[in-house]
Formats: structure tokens, sequence, C-alpha cells
């Protein structure tokens, strides 16, 4: 069974037992969280695709960690312009959960 959940205006394809980097949303270790806008349901044989959301449905997990992304480099360049060389770096904060149910 699967489902694709959306959270901080993302999509995730997820399954019981998947640790999943989603945005950051309060909570330490272990600390429950549900989500309730399950946009699809995949079980055996069949799709149930929400419009938008699936009625009934949620997804339970616990939060594992909060992190921070693998750094990404933003560089800026106009030639003709020694001036508007510019690098710039930036990390995400992230929130790891283990998904441990889908209901619905």
């Amino acid at each position: 069974m699967f489902a694709v959940i959306e959270t901080g205006g993302k999509q995730a394809r997820v399954q019981v037992g998947d640790v999943v980097g989603i945005e950051r949303v309060a909570g330490d270790a272990g600390a429950p969280i549900v989500f309730d806008r399950v946009l699809l349901l995949g079980r055996e044989g069949a799709v149930t695709v929400g419009s938008p959301t699936v009625a009934g449905a949620s997804v339970r997990g616990s939060v594992v960690e909060q992190d921070r992304e693998k750094k990404i480099f933003i560089r800026t360049y106009k030639r003709r312009e020694n001036a508007s060389r510019r690098s710039q770096g930036h990390r995400q904060h992230v929130t790891r959960v283990r998904i441990e149910a889908i209901e619905g």
C-alpha cells in the first residue's frame, strides 16, 4: 500500500517504513505527526484518486530528526561587469519523518 501526500507545497510518495524528508515541521524526535492531505491511495490492484484529497484518508508518522539539506550554490554572473559576479550558498531546513501507518 502506498499514498501520495502533500506537505509544505510539495508532494511525496510514501509507504509504511519509509523515511521521508519534508519541509521543516515543528516537533522533536519521536513526536507523532499526521498528514491528512492525502491525494492518492494505492492498494493491491486498486487506486483511489482524490478530488483534491481522498476523504477519510490519513498517514501517520513520527519525527526522526530535524536536519538541513546538502548545501547548494547560487552563482550570478553578468558579462562585462566585474561587480556582478556573486556566489551564495543555501541549506534548506528539513524534517525527516518515518511513516508508520496509512489509513483510509
